[in-house]
């Protein structure tokens, strides 16, 4: 009686097999490995193009569903332009009980992105965008929390821009 109940799952194991299920990374086969060229910064944000340039490569190394190369060495390279950054007030504080002041922000970051096979005319992945959002709170330093929420910010649309990639075309 023991061995009906093995065989059975055996079986139902064998035939779900072949439904098409895949584990691991849904990118094309023929392509392996991705570049990431310099990132075009078109705000007016300090060093967003070697922030966001890092991030994806760190993103890409973590996804693991493609191996990080140089341009001359990859089957893709990814283009990207930061084109937007943009705050809002999320939290405000009072000072002296009659002063406003934010004290916690939203920064949204949009990217556009396209990814090239070099040597084809036609994209492997044509233009399109993905927006990286994070909130943070100033602190004693205004600078320093802006630049931290635009990493985040970053961050999140490095994570987009990578499944995009590697899931979405």
């Amino acid at each position: 009686m023991s061995r009906l109940p093995r065989t059975l799952f055996l079986l139902l194991f064998l035939l779900l097999g072949g439904c098409g299920y895949q584990v691991g990374s849904l990118m094309h086969p023929q392509v392996k490995t991705v570049a990431v060229a310099p990132v075009v910064n078109e705000t007016v944000a300090y060093n967003v193009a070697a922030e966001m340039r890092g991030l994806l490569c760190e993103c890409f190394m973590t996804d693991g569903s493609l191996k990080l190369v140089d341009e001359k060495e990859a089957d893709c390279i990814v283009y990207a332009r930061v084109l937007s950054i943009a705050f809002s007030e999320v939290n405000w504080s009072t000072v002296n009980d009659d002063l406003f002041v934010p004290n916690e922000w939203r920064v949204k970051m949009t990217v556009e992105f396209s990814v090239i096979i070099p040597g084809s005319a036609k994209p492997l992945i044509s233009t399109r965008s993905v927006t990286g959002s994070a909130e943070f709170q100033t602190g004693p330093d205004m600078y320093i929390g802006r630049r931290n929420g635009i990493r985040q910010a970053a961050y999140d649309a490095a994570k987009q821009l990578v499944i995009a990639v590697t899931e979405g075309w």
